[in-house]
């Protein structure tokens, strides 16, 4: 089958010199060719002019003739050689001979432009040949060898042609240098005028930063959008809202140089290094911004650093790997906690980036369990953000099989539509590397699965961390200004350092900003507008206090209360005082001091007790008691003003903020110890005191006394009346019935009875037989006891009995001040019981005005004191306040604020310049 094809006679040269590259290979082994096929074809054919017009008829006529016949000749010659290069390629294998039509087709080149130069006779002589005819008419293989011309003529026609090879090299080599010298002057003409251009800006910006501090403080732009991020991240935190506000969050693998990627940026060595430690703990949100100096300060400092000096980096550097250690809890690795930093300089493109922990593989010892596992959780935390931009980082002195990011990037942004890759570290990776190229496929994205907006390859370092930015930088342009990777065009000039990195960020940060911001302040204001309505329908009468504002509302509100204290009369202290000191030791009097000498039924005997035993209760418990009670007072006078104020107000909103401070300030609050030593003089010299002085004070120490015995006797009674059960009325009225236990004890006091009405004087212990006595009688009547029922029994009865006794004496002493006046003895007014009561009332007198002056002149103030300080640490503690200050309506008007803040004092500002 005759394959028939139409092939211009000025097709053949460079088709001959084709089938010689590719058979006979390169003839120069000092250069290796770097240039496609098609790159030599065209390079070649370019030699050639294109068409000229037709000249008219006439005196131009014999010149185009001439040059057209001229042409002719030329391509004749060159047709003629193509027969030594077909008998060659069929002596060398016949493989030539296989080629197909298309195959060779698809080789060659467009020559329609050159149509002009063959004469038409020609174009219809191709048509006519036929391939299977012509191959018919070879010769066989033995007359084909006997035909083979002189291969040395063959050889230096060769050389001819490698030679017009050779020389086109050699003029498109000298082109391609011309270029590169080209590009490199204009490159440091640009980067002259950069530098003018930054120390003119830098001037300007110290200008206007002057007349600034002359006029009000004005925040930039991208310092209002950092502190709008800042706000809706406690927002986040506190009301579980999503942010959709774009951010540069920067991931990547542990000691991928992502970190190194942002000091690049930021110009400056900001963040703590270590060799394959861990070293960034938390994120840290670094907000850059043009200014006329090169600082950094904290959201929450004052102070600023200076990143100029060498000094003032390593003081930044150390209280950044503070922070992120404070953050840390105890028993973990990592914190979710954001370190917030602003460096501001001249020349740094606007934008605000998150750096990352990286991403690890393993979790490694001294490393929390749930590391890795946090680090993810944290990461896609900032990555789910529809508008936030992800820097992926990725190391390329290792293999890239080895990265674990982008995997985690490709999850959270499959179509690639906000992460831009930055291949680190290509200086190791050319010169690691056996095959450049593929660097060129990470950079063209066909290595990863991940999709990106762009790609850029940087370097960021010569390997030492004490190198400085400005050397860094130098060493990078000058890396890709010598590498083959850029000369080569595997990189493109725009992919590569971190200078174009940064401008093709922030472009992409600030559109996805204009983007979003509208869209966002939308969401708020109908949000805002669904607030109102609520606050309008829940709170109509009240303003909208968030919970700083209500805080200092209740500081107020506590600190009149303190104030208040110090206006309480010295009447009314001193009442509260006496009356609690008594109900406090009163148990401890008449137990422990007066029963006991009261029973010895002798005066000298009485007074000798009462002395030793008030000797010794002043010398141990009652000063102690005394300082007790007026803490106690202070403490219930100051709850007591709280919960007036409350009544008045009827807001319960700070009830959990009033009490934890009043415990907090009892808390720090201590007695003076020296009124301790002073007081214990003071309560002992008024006991030591036995002399009534007038008809008045004798007359309260009887009621007193009578007011105590009585209080004893109701008591006593109650007891009495709790271990026999009820009585008949009782029964008979109200059907109560008596217990198994009741009745015992009743019979029990029964017989009791009746043995103190045959001893009126009986001592106040039964006697071994008079307890066998009693139990043998009731035993007769059919009751079992036991003994200790029968002394306890007795013990209340006699009381009751002694305490009628002592209350008779009480009303026949009312007329015995006389005889106590004039020491008369009667044994019937002997009232040293009297004395007793007059003695510990005059004690309790004198203790409570004591500890009022003590309460008025230093105490108070002191509480004053310390529920200020604590105030003032609650004020400071965010957290504190958020536990005490709750509710529905604390948090109904945090968001409104927060809300109407954003709507109106930042996003308007926004959209103004945005639009």
């Amino acid at each position: 089958m005759g394959i028939r094809f139409r092939v211009p006679l000025q097709k053949l040269h460079p088709l001959s010199r084709a089938i010689h590259h590719r058979y006979c290979g390169n003839t120069n082994p000092q250069r290796t060719p770097h240039r496609t096929a098609s790159a030599r074809y065209f390079t070649s054919i370019s030699r050639l002019p294109m068409r000229p017009p037709k000249p008219n008829k006439g005196s131009g006529w014999q010149n185009y003739q001439q040059q057209r016949n001229f042409w002719v000749a030329r391509l004749a010659a060159r047709l003629l050689k193509l027969r030594y290069i077909l008998l060659g390629s069929a002596v060398g294998g016949g493989y030539t001979a296989k080629k197909t039509y298309d195959e060779w087709k698809d080789m060659l080149p467009d020559f329609s432009e050159y149509n002009w130069v063959i004469p038409d006779f020609v174009w219809e002589l191709s048509e006519q040949i036929d391939l299977d005819k012509l191959a018919k008419a070879l010769p066989e293989m033995e007359e084909i060898a006997k035909l083979l011309p002189d291969f040395d003529k063959i050889g230096e026609s060769f050389t001819f042609l490698k030679s017009l090879l050779s020389s086109d090299r050699e003029k498109i080599d000298q082109l391609q240098e011309e270029l590169l010298r080209t590009q490199l002057k204009y490159q440091r003409m640009l980067e002259r005028l950069e530098k003018e251009n930054k120390e003119l800006r830098k001037v300007v910006l110290q200008k206007d930063d002057k007349g600034i501090h002359q006029r009000k403080v004005k925040k930039s732009l991208i310092d209002l959008y950092s502190e709008v991020l800042d706000i809706l991240s406690d927002y986040d935190a506190n009301y579980n809202t999503q942010d959709h506000l774009p951010r540069v969050v920067v991931v990547g693998d542990q000691s991928a140089g992502k970190t190194s990627v942002l000091e690049m940026i930021a110009q400056a060595r900001i963040f703590p290094r270590g060799s394959g430690e861990m070293m960034t703990r938390s994120p840290v949100k670094v907000t850059l911004s043009e200014g006329p100096h090169h600082v950094a300060i904290f959201k929450d400092s004052g102070r600023e650093f200076d990143l100029t000096k060498e000094e003032d980096l390593a003081a930044l550097r150390h209280e950044i790997e503070l922070r992120m250690r404070k953050s840390v809890k105890e028993g973990q690795t990592v914190s979710s906690e954001t370190i917030s930093l602003s460096v501001k300089g001249p020349g740094i493109q606007r934008m605000v980036l998150v750096d990352l922990p990286g991403v690890i593989s393993t979790v490694t010892a001294g490393m929390a369990s749930d590391t890795k596992d946090t680090i993810f959780s944290i990461s896609k935390a900032y990555m789910q953000n529809p508008n936030a931009i992800i820097l992926c980082i990725q190391d390329g002195s290792v293999d890239a099989e080895r990265s674990i990011v982008t995997d985690l990037v490709s999850q959270m942004d499959p179509q690639g539509k906000r992460t831009i890759f930055v291949l680190t570290k290509v200086d190791l990776a050319e010169k690691n590397l056996a095959s450049p190229s593929r660097i060129q496929q990470i950079v063209e994205g066909k290595l990863f699965p991940m999709k990106a907006l762009g790609y850029f390859a940087v370097v960021t370092g010569k390997g030492s961390s004490g190198d400085r930015i400005e050397s860094i930088k130098d060493y990078e342009e000058d890396f890709f200004q010598n590498s083959r990777l850029l000369r080569d065009g595997m990189l493109k000039a725009h992919q590569v350092t971190t200078k174009n990195l940064s401008l093709a960020v922030s472009d992409c940060f600030w559109k996805m900003v204009r983007e979003s911001v509208e869209q966002q302040a939308d969401v708020f204001k109908a949000s805002r507008f669904n607030l109102e309505t609520e606050w309008k329908n829940n709170y109509p009468r009240l303003r909208e206090l968030d919970r700083n504002e209500l805080f200092e509302k209740a500081k107020n509100e506590i600190l009149d209360e303190v104030i208040s204290l110090s206006q309480v009369t010295p009447q009314h202290w001193e009442a509260i005082l006496q009356k609690k000191l008594w109900e406090r030791v009163s148990t401890h009097v008449i137990e422990n001091i007066y029963l006991p000498a009261a029973q010895t039924m002798d005066s000298g005997t009485f007074n000798t007790t009462v002395d030793i035993k008030l000797k010794q209760w002043t010398d141990k418990q009652l000063p102690h008691k005394a300082l007790e009670v007026a803490w106690e007072t202070l403490q219930e006078e100051f709850a007591r003003f709280m919960a007036e104020y409350k009544g008045k107000d009827q807001d319960d909103i700070f009830d959990k903020l009033k009490e934890a401070v009043k415990d907090e300030s009892i808390k720090r609050h201590k007695w003076n110890e020296r009124a301790l030593d002073s007081l214990r003089v003071i309560q002992h010299n008024a006991l030591e005191d036995r002399s009534i002085t007038d008809k008045p004070q004798w007359d309260a120490a009887i009621q007193f006394m009578e007011e105590t015995l009585q209080s004893r006797l109701r008591d006593t009674e109650s007891v009495i009346k709790d271990m026999v059960g009820p009585d008949w009325k009782q029964r008979w009225l109200n059907w109560k019935n008596r217990t198994p236990d009741q009745h015992i004890r009743n019979e029990t006091k029964n017989e009791l009875d009746r043995l103190l009405k045959l001893h009126d004087d009986h001592t106040a212990y039964l006697a071994n037989d008079e307890v066998t006595t009693v139990r043998k009688n009731l035993e007769g009547r059919g009751v079992e006891v036991d003994p200790v029922l029968i002394k306890d029994t007795w013990h209340q009865l006699y009381r009751r009995h002694f305490l009628h006794k002592a209350l008779s004496h009480c009303n026949l002493c009312k007329r015995g001040f006389y005889y106590y006046q004039r020491h008369f003895v009667d044994s019937e007014l002997e009232c040293n019981d009297v004395v007793l009561f007059w003695r510990i009332q005059r004690m309790l007198i004198i203790t409570a005005n004591t500890l009022r002056q003590q309460l008025t002149n230093t105490e108070v103030r002191r509480l004053e004191k310390n529920v200020k300080e604590v105030l003032d640490d609650f004020g400071e503690d965010t957290e504190k306040k958020t536990q005490l200050i709750t509710g529905r309506r604390v948090q109904l008007a945090e968001d409104l604020n927060v809300i109407i803040f954003l709507s109106f004092h930042v996003f308007v500002s926004f959209l103004s310049i945005v639009h």
